[in-house]
C-alpha cells in the first residue's frame, strides 16, 4: 500500500513531542513522515534554555539525534523554512521546492512581543527565544556593563538571570505595576521584586516606553512615558509571546481575533487535514503558552491519527512551579480569587522572605488556587488537592502556615488514581500504577517509560513518593539508587571511586552512570571525590558539581553579599590577629560578630572584595574556616585547666590539634565538634558531632549529637581514652561516616539509620570487626597530608580569581545594594522586617 504523506511545520519541543507520540502509533507505518525545521539545530528544550549560559551546549539540550529521526524513518529538513501552504493542490512550500501532504500539522509555536516603540529594530535591541538569539546575547554582552530585559514574567526574569550570569548589571522593565502578574498579587509580586533585587537585579515598574534612542554613557537610552529614563548597553525584549501563525492565515485557515491557529478538540483546523498544536494553536479562544498542554495537544492528536475516537483536547491547568533567580515562586489554578465565592487565606513572613495564598471555595471545602513565593514546598500538595477536588482539613489554614503538626499529611496513599503527577506529559497516578504492574520496579524505569518528571523536572518529589508507596505496597524492596544517573547507592558510589580510583565527575559518569548528572549527583559525588583526592574546588572538573557557597568559597547572604569566616582553631586568637581581623572590617566595611563557635564572622563583602579581603588575612596567618562547606566547620572549647580551676585536661590544646587535624575532611554534611576541660561541660561537647569531655584519666568520647532543627544528645562511645587512642578512634569512625553515610546525612541521622546502631559501630571502631581499621586511619591520614587552604591557593591562580568579578571590566561595588545601621555597624536594610500573619476571609 502506498505511504500517505505526513507533514509537521515546526521541530521545537512540542512537534518533537508529537513525532515521538506519532511514531510509536499503529498508524506511523502508514505514513512518509517529514519535519521542517526554520533553525538550523534539531529540537532542543527551551525550558531549560538558560542553562545554556552556563555551559550546556545544543548537545546538552537536545530532545534526540538528528540520528533518532533516521531511525524513526522521519526525513529532517533543517534550516528550510516553509514559506507557503497551498491548500488546493495540498502542497507546502519553500525555497528548496514543493512537498506533498495527506495530513498537515502545524506546529510553528509562537515569536517573541516586541512592543512597538521607535528605535526597537537598532543594534543591541534583542530577544531571548533561540540558542541563535542567545548567542547574540552573549556578543553584544561583551566588554559592555549594563543590560535591559523588558518584560517582568517568566521569560523575562529568566532573561534578566541570564545577562547577569554574563557579568552584567541586570535591569528589568516592566509594564505592570508588580511582576509576575499574570502568575502573582500584589502581595507576591512585591516580595518577588524584593528578593530579586537583593540578588542584584533592579526592577521597573509601571514603566512603559516611549522612544529608544543613543545613549550618552551607554550605548542605548530607553525614554518612559512619565518622562524618566533608563541607559543600557543592550536591551532583551521579553513582553510575552504571539501566535506564529502566519502561513495558516495566509492559506485561508480561520485565525483569531488576536492571533492563533482556530482547533477543536482533536486539534483539527477549519481544514479537515490541517491541524495545529502548541503555541500556535487557538482553542476555546485560548492560547496556551506553556509547555505542558502542548504536550497533551500532542499526545491527543497522534491518538486521533491512530484512529482513537474517544482521543480529545479539553483545556490544560496552567499551573506554575519555577526557580526565578534562585528564587521559588508557585501559581496554582485561580491564583487571583476570581471564582464566585472565592475566599483567600494568605501568610506573610517579611523576614523569612515567604509568601503563601491559599483560594478556597465559599464553603472552605476545597481549593481553588494558591500563591506561593520564596518557599515552593508545600506546592505539591496544594496541587493536588485544587486539581483533584480533595476536601481540605477543617482548618484549611494549616495547609500553608508554619509547621505545627495541624496539617494534615497528604501522602500518595491519599491521591486518586486520576491525579495528575506530571502536567507536562500529562502522567496521572493510574499511569504510573499500570507501569508498575506491567513490570517497573524502580524510579528510573517509570521515569523512561512514562516521561514522567523529564520536562520541567519540578514533579520528581511527587513521583519519587508516588513510585516508592506504591512499589512498597506491592511487596517490592524500593530501590534506593541515588538518582536516575546513577544505578547505585552513595556508598557504593563512595566504593567505585575508591576501588576504581576515579577522579571525576565525568570519568564517573562514563563508566558507571547515563546522562549529564543532576542537583543530587553531582553535590555527592563532588563529596565523595574530595573524601579521596582533597583536590581544589576550583579545578576545571569540579567547578560544575559545586553549590553557590562553595563555587564562591564564601556563604551568600539574604543581599546577595558574602560573609568571610576565618578560621580561629579552639577559639584562641593573638591581640595581633584580633587588630588585623578589626582593620579589615573596617577597611572593607564589613559587619562583624563572635558566632557560637567561637569565630568572627565578617558579613557583607561583595565579589569582587572577597580576594582582597582574603589576601589581607591569608598575609596575617589567618586560614579559610569552610564555613561555606559540608566539612568540619569548629571545635568549640573551654579554657580548660590552662585557666579555670576545675579544668583536669588542657582542653584549648586539643580542640586546637582536633580542628587543624580534620579541617580538610570533607564530609556528606557538616560537622561540628566540641572539647570541654571537665564535666561541667562548658563546651556542649554532649550537642556535636564529636564531642570530647576531659576525665582524671583522660578523655570520653560522645558521637553523633547536633543541634538545629533536630537536636541530639551525643552518645557516650568510650571513656578513659589517651589521647592517641581518641585521635585513632575518631579518625575511624568519621571515616567510615564518610564512607557509609547518605548523601546531606547528619551523624546523628546515619547513627539513627545504622543496623546495629552504637554497639555495631563501637564493635567496628573499636574491635575493628570488618577488619577496615587501619585503611580507615591511612584514608584519614591523607586527607590530613593534603590539606590545603583553598582561599591560599585561589589568590595564587588567575584563572580562579576571574570568578570573582562583579561586573565584567568594571571594578565598581555593586550599586544596587543597600544599607541601613545598626549598633554601630551596617547591615542590609530589611533586616528588621516583622513577621506578619494575614487570615483574610472575603
Amino acid at each position: 500500500m502506498k505511504k500517505q504523506h505526513l507533514i509537521v511545520i515546526g521541530n521545537g519541543m512540542v512537534g518533537h513531542h508529537f513525532l515521538e507520540q506519532f511514531t510509536g502509533s499503529d498508524a506511523a507505518a502508514n505514513y512518509h513522515i517529514t519535519v521542517f525545521g526554520e533553525e538550523r539545530l534539531c529540537a532542543y528544550d527551551r525550558v531549560h534554555l538558560s542553562e545554556y549560559f552556563d555551559g550546556s551546549s545544543h548537545e546538552d539540550l537536545a530532545m534526540a539525534s538528528t540520528e533518532w529521526y533516521g531511525e524513526q524513518g522521519i526525513e529532517l529538513m533543517l534550516d528550510e523554512a516553509v514559506t507557503r501552504i497551498d491548500r488546493e493542490r495540498q502542497q507546502v512550500i519553500t525555497s528548496q521546492g514543493a512537498y506533498p501532504y495527506d495530513a498537515l500539522v502545524l506546529a510553528t509555536g509562537s515569536y517573541p512581543f516586541v512592543p512597538p516603540i521607535d528605535g526597537n529594530d537598532q543594534p543591541h535591541c534583542l530577544v531571548y527565544r533561540t540558542l541563535d538569539d542567545l548567542d547574540a546575547i552573549r556578543k553584544s554582552a561583551e566588554g559592555v556593563k549594563r543590560g535591559v530585559v523588558v518584560g517582568g514574567g517568566l521569560l523575562g526574569l529568566e532573561a534578566a538571570n541570564a545577562l547577569k550570569s554574563l557579568g552584567l548589571e541586570a535591569h528589568v522593565v516592566e509594564f505592570a505595576p508588580r511582576l509576575m502578574p499574570v502568575q502573582l498579587d500584589d502581595e507576591g509580586g512585591q516580595l518577588l521584586r524584593e528578593k530579586i533585587e537583593e540578588l542584584g537585579v533592579r526592577v521597573h515598574t509601571e514603566k512603559a516606553t516611549s522612544e529608544i534612542i543613543p545613549g550618552e554613557q551607554h550605548r542605548l537610552r530607553m525614554n518612559f512615558t512619565d518622562e524618566d529614563h533608563l541607559e543600557t548597553d543592550l536591551i532583551v525584549f521579553s513582553a510575552g509571546i504571539r501566535p506564529q501563525d502566519a502561513l495558516a492565515r495566509d492559506a485561508g485557515l480561520e485565525v483569531g481575533d488576536r492571533g492563533g491557529v482556530v482547533v477543536d478538540n482533536q486539534c483539527t483546523t477549519s481544514d479537515p487535514r490541517v491541524f495545529a498544536i502548541g503555541e500556535c494553536a487557538l482553542w476555546n479562544n485560548q492560547i496556551f503558552g506553556l509547555v505542558a498542554p502542548g504536550y497533551t495537544m500532542a499526545k491527543t492528536l497522534a491518538a486521533h491519527l491512530n484512529g482513537d475516537g474517544e482521543a480529545a483536547f479539553t483545556g490544560a491547568d496552567m499551573s506554575t512551579k519555577l526557580k526565578l533567580l534562585g528564587v521559588d515562586v508557585g501559581s496554582i489554578g485561580d491564583a487571583h480569587a476570581q471564582s464566585a465565592g472565592a475566599r483567600t487565606l494568605r501568610y506573610l513572613d517579611e523576614s523569612a522572605g515567604t509568601y503563601q495564598k491559599l483560594v478556597i471555595s465559599e464553603d472552605r471545602k476545597y481549593a481553588l488556587g494558591a500563591i506561593l513565593v520564596g518557599d515552593n514546598a508545600k506546592y505539591d500538595t496544594l496541587l493536588q488537592y485544587m486539581l483533584n477536588g480533595i476536601e481540605l482539613p477543617e482548618n484549611p489554614q494549616s495547609l500553608i502556615l508554619p509547621d505545627s503538626g495541624d496539617a494534615p499529611t497528604l501522602g500518595a496513599d491519599a491521591l486518586p488514581e486520576t491525579a495528575t503527577i506530571c502536567s507536562c506529559h500529562n502522567v496521572s497516578k493510574g499511569d504510573i500504577c499500570c507501569t508498575i504492574d506491567s513490570g517497573a520496579t524502580d524510579l528510573g524505569t517509570v521515569k523512561t517509560e512514562t516521561k514522567a518528571a523529564s520536562g520541567c523536572g519540578g514533579c520528581a518529589g511527587l513521583l519519587k513518593n508516588v513510585v516508592e508507596f506504591e512499589l512498597e505496597s506491592r511487596g517490592v524492596e524500593v530501590n534506593k539508587d541515588i538518582c536516575e544517573h546513577f544505578p547505585y547507592t552513595r556508598q557504593e558510589l563512595y566504593h567505585l571511586v575508591q576501588v576504581e580510583k576515579i577522579r571525576t565527575f565525568r570519568e564517573l559518569l562514563d563508566r558507571h552512570g547515563t546522562g549529564r548528572g543532576c542537583d543530587i549527583c553531582k553535590p555527592a559525588v563532588a563529596s565523595i571525590l574530595a573524601s579521596f583526592w582533597n583536590e581544589h574546588i576550583h579545578e576545571p572538573d569540579h567547578v560544575p558539581l559545586q553549590d553557590t557557597n562553595d563555587t564562591f568559597m564564601a556563604n551568600m547572604q539574604k543581599n546577595g553579599t558574602y560573609s568571610v569566616v576565618p578560621r580561629v582553631p579552639g577559639g584562641e586568637i593573638t591581640p595581633e590577629k584580633l587588630r588585623v581581623l578589626g582593620e579589615v572590617a573596617e577597611k572593607y566595611g564589613l559587619y562583624t560578630k563572635i558566632t557560637g563557635g567561637q569565630r568572627i564572622d565578617l558579613f557583607g563583602a561583595t565579589l569582587n572584595q572577597l580576594p582582597l579581603v582574603w589576601q589581607e588575612l591569608i598575609e596575617a596567618g589567618f586560614e579559610t574556616g569552610h564555613a561555606y562547606a559540608k566539612s568540619l566547620r569548629t571545635v568549640k572549647s573551654c579554657v580548660g585547666s590552662t585557666w579555670c580551676r576545675y579544668g583536669v585536661q588542657d582542653s584549648v590544646g586539643m580542640s586546637i590539634f582536633l580542628e587543624n587535624r580534620y579541617k580538610g575532611l570533607r564530609a556528606p554534611h557538616k560537622l561540628k565538634m566540641g572539647v570541654s576541660g571537665c564535666t561541667r561541660e562548658c563546651a556542649e561537647a554532649q550537642a556535636k558531632d564529636i564531642g570530647v569531655i576531659a576525665t582524671e584519666n583522660g578523655w570520653n568520647l560522645y558521637v553523633c549529637g547536633n543541634g538545629g532543627m533536630r537536636p541530639r544528645h551525643a552518645d557516650l562511645f568510650a571513656t578513659d581514652l589517651d589521647d592517641q587512642t581518641l585521635v585513632k578512634y575518631i579518625d575511624r569512625l568519621l571515616m567510615f561516616y564518610v564512607r557509609t553515610a547518605d548523601r546531606l546525612q547528619r551523624t546523628s541521622v546515619w547513627l539513627e539509620n545504622l543496623e546495629g546502631g552504637l554497639a555495631y559501630l563501637q564493635n567496628v571502631v573499636i574491635n575493628d570487626s570488618l577488619g577496615i581499621g587501619e585503611e580507615l586511619e591511612a584514608q584519614m591520614a591523607h586527607v590530613v597530608e593534603t590539606y590545603q587552604c583553598e582561599w591560599r591557593t585561589a589568590l595564587s591562580d588567575q584563572d580562579k580569581l576571574k570568578r570573582f568579578r562583579e561586573f565584567v571590566n568594571d571594578e565598581r561595588e555593586d550599586p544596587v545594594q543597600t544599607w541601613t545601621e545598626e549598633r554601630g555597624q551596617k547591615r542590609p536594610a530589611d533586616m528588621t522586617a516583622e513577621e506578619k500573619l494575614i487570615a483574610v476571609s472575603g
